[in-house]
């Protein structure tokens, strides 16, 4: 499997992502808002854009399918409930699929709600798997529930599916905010060092050219899966002091979440 991630360098911050197979040259385009530069990149690696994968309904992600499929005939996959908001869909999908791309690469759908309730995560059935995650999980951050979405569903799929995932797992999202996603966890967690360090990898770099995260580091610096902290926590308090010496975690990322909206 070959994974080309396409900075758009939009005011959306958005990254498009080609996956493709190397013995075929057919390639998956997910959310390929920016078409020209995912047709460019095909062209330039000679590959065959056959299939259009969108994480979720929202615009920025499905901006690009009409002139996407117009130029090279690709069929559109989403969420199968967001048959009535993404047009012109193909194929529906939902948890368990798998998407197969050319020969060798195969890609299975997570059905991850919480941004949007139509939402899917691919999961690459690789040595070291690589996770698509659109809107949902971001580098040093999680996905809002502001157009479609509940905090709820948000939390039991970060809780219940990413969280499980095994650490080596590659992380792609869908925008890139992982600049300001570290200071918001360093805000709320002075004494991370693990996003201490990182902080500086990231200040003024051109995101084309970021490092890809594991999940074992989003573990270490992305506040939203280090609900536990006892720093965290005690800073929350200063935000809501009635929250509990000891909350649930469900409660900590819902505050957590209401804090980055405003952030």
């Amino acid at each position: 499997m070959i994974v080309e991630r396409i900075w758009t360098g939009n005011t959306y911050r958005n990254f498009n992502h080609l996956v493709a197979c190397p013995e075929s040259g057919q390639a998956l385009a997910i959310d390929p808002l920016d078409h020209e530069k995912c047709l460019a990149a095909a062209k330039a690696n000679g590959w065959e854009i056959t299939q259009i994968l969108n994480t979720h309904e929202h615009h920025d992600h499905t901006g690009g399918n009409a002139a996407m499929v117009a130029a090279t005939g690709a069929k559109v996959i989403a969420h199968h409930k967001a048959a009535g908001k993404i047009p012109g869909m193909d194929r529906g999908v939902q948890a368990g699929d798998v998407i197969k791309v050319g020969k060798t690469v195969e890609l299975e759908c997570l059905d991850t709600p919480g941004h949007t309730l139509c939402h899917i995560c691919l999961r690459s059935h690789t040595d070291q798997p690589a996770l698509f995650t659109g809107d949902t999980l971001f580098n040093a951050g999680a996905g809002n529930v502001h157009n479609g979405g509940d905090v709820n569903a948000l939390y039991s799929t970060f809780t219940d599916q990413l969280a499980r995932l095994p650490d080596n797992t590659l992380v792609y999202p869908g925008h890139d905010y992982m600049e300001t996603n570290l200071r918001f966890t360093l805000a709320r967690e002075s004494d991370n060092a693990a996003a201490l360090a990182r902080l500086p990898t990231v200040t003024g770099h051109d995101p084309a050219t970021s490092a890809v995260t594991t999940l074992g580091e989003e573990k270490q610096f992305n506040t939203f899966m280090r609900l536990g902290s006892a720093s965290l926590i005690k800073k929350l308090r200063e935000s809501f002091p009635d929250l509990p010496d000891q909350p649930d975690a469900k409660a900590v990322f819902t505050k957590l979440r209401e804090l980055r909206n405003k952030w």
